[in-house]
């Protein structure tokens, strides 16, 4: 393809995804592929270079083309600001894409030559080349609705710049090695052999991270069910649920099952994993990742809502129960940089409510002396820290377990952060931005002996769970 009509694609792709604003822009993107077949391996690649860099650092795009006298940006104005800012094309180089060809874009108007020339020349050195500039309030060098900026600021303090500009690099591609069928130092030797190039990651002892990138879809390793692409972080949230051969487990929130297959594998195909969600498309997605993996010990359960009459008549039935709460996705925002515009402030009204009655219905499945998971992929304290103060103020028969006290059964090196609790991010850890909290159901043992004693005569006094 010529320049002019991958820039071509690249518009037409920026258009798809905002005309379905909720809708994950990797799958508008495969579709919009599937049904153009012509488009090459090297074509598409270098069109989502430029449709991803216009999603990573859009507030930064329409910053510029505010500011050359472009007052309602566009996926062509984003495009050509992208070449201008980020991609750095000479102007000529630009104006020449744009050439009204065949395939190609429309010729430049007027006001568009003009403001091109300003954002590949400029009036002063601030304004040459570079996309960041000392006029930018926080929230556009950060590329994050203004309405969010408040809140990650209170997570992270003076190191929010650090963690906004990780939140703008591409994400590594993590791989989960399966224990049921190889050790790490043996999936590294296999994909060695095939042409992957990858390390051992430093926190997940079953983690690799790959070094440059290659399609896996095609390796024997990823056919076998030798390795699964899975976040390092993502893979430390399974470890943490510490499941035993012999247990029984739930996965509340399983979507496609990534964390079930990680849990089933540390299990040794040995005791019970129920894989539960709301939505069959995205169960059914998991049956083929388990046969691949040769996971024979996961149920798949349809759920029609977190209160469903299933999770009332398995009380208490299980050892353990991992809660991944649907959440705002902020910490997968390099892998998913539409997320970041696709979000408003309705979203997260709805979410916090919600992740509470996932969380306390979920409870209801623990028995004493279980665990309960609760996870997220998000940063803010309000579905993360303050989630958990709400469920154990209301839960005094859970107790939090010290992630000091868990680590080393479950990662490699240090502790990762400090605190009782799960805090990865981008910029400290290289992994997505994951929070997790172990709660322990107190013993009935432990409640009798801390149920009050009668005042008088000879009534005996039980512990009991008042836990719906």
């Amino acid at each position: 393809m010529t320049p002019g009509a991958r820039i071509q694609e690249a518009i037409e792709l920026l258009q798809a995804i905002d005309a379905a604003p909720k809708a994950p822009a990797d799958r508008v993107a495969s579709s919009y592929f599937r049904s153009r077949r012509y488009v090459g391996a090297k074509d598409r690649a270098a069109i989502q270079g430029v449709v991803y860099d216009v999603l990573r650092r859009r507030a930064q795009l329409d910053w510029w083309l505010t500011r050359v006298e472009i007052a309602d940006p566009s996926p062509r104005g984003r495009v050509l600001a992208c070449l201008a800012k980020i991609t750095q094309w000479p102007g000529a180089d630009i104006e020449a894409a744009f050439s009204g060809a065949r395939h190609a874009p429309p010729r430049l108007t007027p006001e568009e030559s003009q403001a091109l020339r300003r954002l590949t020349g400029g009036r002063r050195p601030a304004d040459v080349d570079a996309i960041d500039h000392p006029d930018q309030p926080a929230e556009i060098r950060g590329n994050v609705p203004g309405w969010i900026a408040p809140a990650l600021s209170q997570a992270f303090g003076d190191r929010l710049g650090d963690e906004l500009r990780a939140l703008l690099e591409p994400a590594t591609v993590d791989l989960r090695v399966n224990a049921l069928k190889t050790t790490r130092d043996e999936a590294l030797s296999r994909l060695r052999s095939e042409g992957v190039t990858a390390e051992p990651t430093s926190l997940s002892p079953l983690g690799l991270r790959l070094v440059g990138r290659r399609p896996l879809g095609e390796t024997g390793s990823f056919k076998d069910g030798i390795v699964e692409v899975q976040d390092e972080g993502s893979q430390l949230v399974a470890l943490l649920v510490d499941a035993k051969p012999g247990m029984r487990v739930v996965d509340f929130c399983a979507g496609a099952g990534g964390k079930a297959l990680a849990i089933a594998a540390g299990m040794d195909n040995k005791g019970h994993v129920v894989a539960c969600d709301v939505s069959a498309k995205r169960l059914e997605a998991s049956g083929k990742r388990l046969r691949r993996a040769g996971v024979h010990n996961v149920e798949r359960k349809l759920l029609e809502d977190e209160s469903d009459k299933w999770v009332k008549r398995h009380k208490h039935a299980y050892d353990r129960v991992l809660v991944d709460a649907p959440c705002t996705g902020i910490g997968t925002w390099r892998r998913n940089p539409d997320g970041r515009w696709s979000l408003d402030p309705k979203d997260l009204e709805e979410l916090v409510p919600k992740q509470a009655r996932i969380l306390a219905s979920a409870a209801r499945l623990v028995k004493p002396g279980g665990r309960l998971v609760y996870a997220t992929c998000s940063l803010l304290p309000a579905e993360n820290e303050r989630q958990v103060e709400g469920f154990l103020a209301a839960h005094p028969d859970f107790a939090p377990v010290p992630l000091e006290a868990l680590w080393p059964a479950v990662g490699a090196g240090p502790v990762p952060c400090a605190g009782p609790y799960l805090h990865l991010t981008p910029a400290r850890h290289g992994t997505d931005g994951f929070f997790a909290a172990v709660l322990e159901r107190k013993s009935t043992q432990h409640l009798v002996e801390q149920a009050p004693r009668p005042a008088s005569g000879n009534h005996a006094s039980h512990g009991h769970d008042d836990h719906p």
